[in-house]
């Protein structure tokens, strides 16, 4: 798990997806592919209802080429195999079909999130 530090998902948590340590033809410096949350779920109480819950559970995605420079770890890690076959560095050539891998993002985190698992991850980082 990494924090961005640099852009319009400056202080969002993300997973590496994959990295390249030498970098590729069209970006010749070390960068990664990440796959974070944009929008983080909400708080929930046991007085709301299941259809407010389930409306605040959402988890929306992003997915990203960033930087080494721009990313900062953390301690924390998080495998996630479905985001991994997903995600590719082909995946950013059509719209199309990085919409299609942020729904299998969204799909993942949320059941992630639903299921309890790492809660670290999905709560917001404090300023």
């Amino acid at each position: 798990v990494v924090i961005i530090l640099q852009g319009r998902y400056a202080g969002k948590k993300a997973v590496i997806v994959k990295n390249y340590d030498e970098g590729t033809k069209e970006r010749p410096y070390p960068h990664a592919i990440v796959a974070g949350i944009e929008r983080y779920p909400l708080k929930v109480s046991k007085s709301m209802n299941k259809t407010k819950v389930a409306a605040r559970s959402h988890v929306k995605p992003f997915i990203k080429v960033v930087n080494y420079a721009h990313l900062m770890p953390t301690r924390y890690s998080l495998e996630l195999e479905e985001i991994k076959s997903a995600v590719q560095s082909e995946t950013f050539q059509e719209p199309t079909q990085r919409a299609a891998a942020k729904k299998v993002v969204r799909s993942s985190l949320q059941k992630r999130y639903l299921a309890g698992k790492n809660k670290w991850f999905f709560t917001k980082l404090r300023f």
